[in-house]
């Protein structure tokens, strides 16, 4: 596949016109969805929709339930049928993270914000600036000529408020609260998603949070606990895997490291980072595979989880140390 080395300008420019000559479009993103992936995902299809475009949006694992009360959510399915002129992926560093939504058939144009993206598709508009891939399609949709209808809006303002946990990571920009404010403008209920999305939790998930509290660890400034599958099966939870309480994790003011590990099928466990400014988890999750931010980044390692645990805490130490010699 052939990547480009167009300027940002350009590359907007030739998306604008792929969008235009496609006629059936598939869009997709990551495997283990959060709210940027379906805002995102559903932001840019439903407004393909509204321009008049045979469109299919898949996320592989489903929508989250957190997220089911979009409009349009209930279109998104987990697996891509037929032929297509124009294959999209966003929100999405590596194609291995999309899960085999397009099946082996090469990615035209991928949108994201993640510093690790590895730049996969024919055209590649990526802004690491962004603080969610929902900020660059309310920034280019209009430029593309697609309409940013009520829905479209929800969706997108859905993947700005989860992304950002509320307007408070440190990537926070002035032009995403100019975006958030276009969107409520729009008629996005920026209080019903924010409850929605970032406030409500259920008994299960509740109890799931006290599994991992009651094991949680610190060492200097690091601090870490796991999730395992007994332990979902336990506190009868069926939910995405940490129930968002890798953001609560952040929040504790002794650590400038968090680290969530959750067990998963198959001798796989999922690492969750969460880090201070000043300093960039994201380069760790490239050693195991992963990706993501410098203050927010993940990966899925084989192993048991004790072996994971100890290989992970090894490295991310030794990115503490080196920021204090």
């Amino acid at each position: 596949m052939t990547k480009t080395t167009l300027s940002d300008t350009d590359v907007v420019e030739q998306m604008r016109d792929a969008f235009a000559g496609a006629t059936r479009i598939l869009v997709t993103s990551h495997i283990r969805p959060d709210g940027d992936a379906v805002g995102s995902l559903l932001g840019l299809g439903l407004a393909l929709k509204a321009a008049g475009k045979d469109v299919q949006m898949v996320l592989v694992d489903g929508v989250p339930s957190t997220h089911r009360f979009l409009k349009g959510a209930d279109q998104i399915l987990k697996q891509a049928s037929g032929e297509f002129d124009l294959r999209v992926s966003v929100d999405t560093a590596d194609l291995d993270r999309l899960g085999g939504a397009h099946q082996n058939h090469p990615v035209d144009l991928v949108i994201d914000h993640h510093i690790t993206n590895l730049r996969y598709g024919r055209l590649n508009l990526i802004d690491p600036g962004a603080p969610a891939t929902a900020v660059i399609l309310t920034r280019y949709l209009p430029r593309w000529n697609l309409p940013l209808t009520v829905e479209v809006a929800s969706a997108l303002m859905t993947g700005l408020i989860t992304d950002t946990i509320g307007f408070r990571t440190s990537n926070m920009t002035p032009e995403a609260f100019r975006a958030a404010a276009q969107l409520m403008e729009l008629g996005a209920d920026l209080h019903e998603i924010y409850q929605r999305t970032l406030i409500s939790r259920s008994y299960r998930a509740a109890r799931y949070w006290g599994a991992g509290l009651s094991k949680l660890q610190r060492m200097d400034r690091l601090i870490w606990t796991t999730l395992t599958l007994e332990d979902r099966k336990t506190m009868g939870y069926n939910g995405n895997d940490d129930a968002d309480l890798t953001n609560l994790l952040s929040s504790i003011e002794e650590a400038d490291i968090s680290v969530l590990f959750i067990e998963q099928r198959d001798q796989l466990t999922k690492v969750s980072w969460r880090a201070r400014p000043g300093l960039d988890v994201s380069q760790i999750a490239l050693q195991f595979g992963g990706g993501g931010h410098p203050a927010a980044a993940g990966a899925e390692v084989p192993g048991s989880m004790d072996l994971v645990v100890e290989k992970v805490l090894k490295a991310t130490k030794e990115l503490l140390k080196s920021r204090n010699e």
